[in-house]
């Protein structure tokens, strides 16, 4: 198995010119050409809680489907969260993962088989708060050492955390190893590494990075982070 995945944190679609144009997010992805992605604030956060990313956009312009979570008619995802896949992909399993949180949080979790190979994709946006953070990994963590189905697990997303590694990182680097893709925040500027991808021990990361092109560096305050991953 060989894959190509991206995390990106979207903000809803509003760039560092504070207008709000997810066509601009699609035509970030498609310079990326990832086989799964994993999205963070890929809803509004009032109201419905609809997608910013529309499925007629995505029909017309994306070269992905969404996994549907079917936990909320008109979002992407859940909590924000929400994975793309190739349109060749087959979704074999779904589902989302409720959090520990003083806010609403949460993770999404699918099994896909794409490019020759089935693995295990998490997205997630994990709190601002430290101690948080770590509950919210222990309990990811725990619900993937506990499903009756194992298979090779890639995780990503924006973890909000500051450090290098230590705190949740601590946590979640005695399972998985972490793509060394470098500072993706502030998108102008990038100084820290918010935005992780993090592979497990039947996996080997061959190559990774962070997306900086002129498109990423207006479409959102984020950069988004890819990986090339194969079979260990």
């Amino acid at each position: 198995m060989k894959i190509k995945v991206a995390s990106y944190n979207m903000r809803k679609g509003i760039g560092t010119d504070r207008r709000r144009d997810p066509q601009r997010i699609l035509d970030v992805l498609s310079e990326i050409d990832a086989d799964v992605v994993a999205l963070q604030e890929a809803d509004r956060r009032f109201g419905t809680r609809a997608a910013v990313i529309t499925p007629h956009l995505l029909e017309e312009h994306g070269g992905w489907k969404a996994v549907g979570f079917g936990v909320r008619a008109l979002s992407l995802g859940w909590h924000g969260n929400a994975l793309l896949v190739r349109r060749s992909a087959t979704i074999d399993d779904c589902e989302v993962l409720h959090l520990p949180a003083l806010e609403p949080r949460g993770a999404v979790m699918a099994d896909v088989t794409v490019a020759g190979g089935t693995v295990r994709v998490i997205g997630m946006h994990l709190d601002l708060s430290g101690l948080w953070r770590r509950r919210q990994a222990h309990a990811i963590l725990t619900h993937v050492a506990s499903s009756a189905r194992q298979h090779p697990t890639v995780m990503m997303g924006d973890l909000n955390e500051w450090s290098r590694m230590s705190g949740c990182l601590r946590d979640f680097g005695q399972r998985f190893a972490f793509a060394d893709t470098g500072p993706s925040f502030h998108a102008r500027r990038p100084v820290a590494r918010l935005d992780r991808i993090m592979a497990s021990r039947e996996l080997r990361v061959t190559a990774c990075g962070v997306h900086a092109s002129a498109a990423a560096r207006k479409a959102s305050d984020h950069l988004p982070i890819w990986a090339e991953i194969v079979s260990a």
